[in-house]
């Protein structure tokens, strides 16, 4: 299963929110504060329960200067799963950005949870352009 989030457009530059993704404990601030718990963090990766699911476990695999984050699931996910965080420059005080998933998932499972991780990624996209607002 893949998932594509919107696009957010980032009043920062590539460098900055680089900086900004490439410390795992920043993460909780693009999160739905009232639908996780159990949140653990360390600058490499993180962790966290979904309400109603399971807890979601994220491990820092490789970043790309001022391009991406690259992410795989961690011990005891649900699934196998990536999860890249994607940055564009547009000038020096812009940039874009979105988040790429691609989980191993049968097709139950892909019924089930393909909307609510469509929404949160979207939630993720805006949390990421809102935290880059004056």
């Amino acid at each position: 299963m893949q998932l594509t989030s919107q696009e957010a457009q980032i009043n920062a530059s590539a460098a900055d929110v680089f900086t900004f993704l490439s410390d795992c404990q920043n993460i909780i601030h693009l999160l739905p504060q009232d639908k996780i718990s159990d949140w653990k963090a360390t600058t490499d990766d993180c962790s966290f329960k979904v309400q109603k699911m399971a807890t979601i476990p994220l491990v820092v695999t490789e970043r790309i200067q001022d391009s991406a984050i690259k992410m795989v699931s961690g011990d005891g996910a649900p699934f196998p799963f990536t999860l890249d965080l994607i940055i564009e420059s547009v000038n020096d005080a812009s940039c874009k950005g979105h988040l790429e998933f691609n989980g191993e998932v049968n097709t139950f499972l892909k019924m089930m949870i393909e909307k609510p991780m469509g929404n949160l990624f979207d939630y993720m996209s805006h949390k990421l352009q809102k935290q880059f607002e004056n």
